[in-house]
């Protein structure tokens, strides 16, 4: 393990190195905050997902149903972006990414958009809204080890210090709810940590694929890929009549489909393209909060003293070894 280096440089090089010339230091500094501002926008409506979620599996659908509802009606806007993205490459020039990056990217985004979403709608199941959010949470923690592991990225030792604090309050947390829940809670959690991992792994292999393709036609293939596979299980496991759903789920369909898959996947899609993926993983420090907040006003979960404390130590960890990796 080695220091990392001064926070800004990562974004600052990848900036020279993306737009094939130099930037001056003012258009470097706007790149960065308008990446923050994707990013933090992202995660807030990233967050609403689980609440969605929750009221549809209230009202008596299944996850796979559920999950083709949300690619079925998020398909067509990402055809149309998709389609504006090739139109504009053709008409400055810019050649078509080849087949074994289009290849490349549909494979990253059936890891990130299909199997991870697929196991964090299982664990949901099983727990509650709050908890899930704290697990998937912790995914920064695995961009930063699996970033050493397999793609030669330094990490400081106080980085680990971090960590372990953000499980000493997941361990808060579930402790209390494996007495309530039993083995379900088990169940759940280990779904929902299998999401995070395949999702930090995402957040890792797409960073270089979406500076070569460019986000918005990334973000496009990789979730076309995803929703095939998604569609390919559904009618696998499921009669088509399944989706004859009723007016409220159709309504908690487009809010799925929409602002919890198709704004947030292209906002953090153009964060990544500006800044690291250790500064969108701090950035999404907001997520769990607004979870947090969504759960208890609408979904009237319970939020008392364990709560709040093992949310602060998931918080204070996550923050810690972000910091730790981004300072010289």
């Amino acid at each position: 393990m080695t220091d990392s280096p001064p926070a800004a440089s990562a974004p600052t090089a990848r900036a020279g190195i993306e737009t094939g010339s130099p930037l001056e230091p003012a258009q470097i500094s706007r790149n960065l905050w308008v990446g923050y501002g994707y990013a933090a926008l992202g995660a807030a409506l990233f967050s609403t997902k689980a609440i969605v979620i929750k009221l549809a599996y209230a009202e008596g659908i299944g996850t796979e149903t559920l999950l083709a509802l949300r690619m079925i009606l998020s398909l067509p806007a990402y055809g149309i972006v998709g389609w504006l993205a090739i139109r504009d490459r053709r008409r400055s020039g810019t050649p078509l990414p080849d087949r074994r990056l289009v290849a490349r990217a549909a494979a990253v985004g059936i890891l990130g958009y299909w199997f991870a979403s697929y196991a964090d709608f299982l664990g949901l199941v099983y727990i509650s809204a709050q908890l899930e959010r704290l697990i998937l949470f912790t995914y920064p923690a695995f961009v930063v080890l699996f970033g050493a592991m397999f793609f030669a990225q330094p990490m400081r030792r106080s980085a680990i210090f971090g960590i372990a604090i953000s499980y000493s309050g997941l361990a808060l947390i579930f402790t209390m709810d494996f007495g309530e829940l039993g083995a379900g809670a088990a169940t759940g959690a280990a779904f929902v940590l299998a999401a995070a991992i395949a999702f930090a792994f995402y957040q890792l292999l797409s960073r270089n694929l979406i500076g070569r393709i460019g986000p918005q036609l990334f973000t496009c293939i990789a979730m076309s890929a995803a929703a095939f596979v998604v569609l390919l299980q559904f009618a696998l496991v499921e009669p088509l009549s399944s989706l004859a759903v009723s007016p409220k789920l159709l309504l908690y369909g487009l809010l799925l489909a929409i602002g919890a898959t198709v704004l947030p996947s292209f906002l953090i899609s153009a964060a990544m393209h500006r800044i690291s993926a250790q500064a969108n993983a701090t950035i999404g420090t907001l997520s769990p909060v607004v979870t947090i907040l969504l759960a208890v006003a609408v979904l009237g979960e319970p939020f008392g003293w364990i709560d709040a404390a093992g949310t602060a130590l998931v918080l204070a960890g996550v923050g810690w070894f972000t910091l730790a990796e981004r300072r010289g």
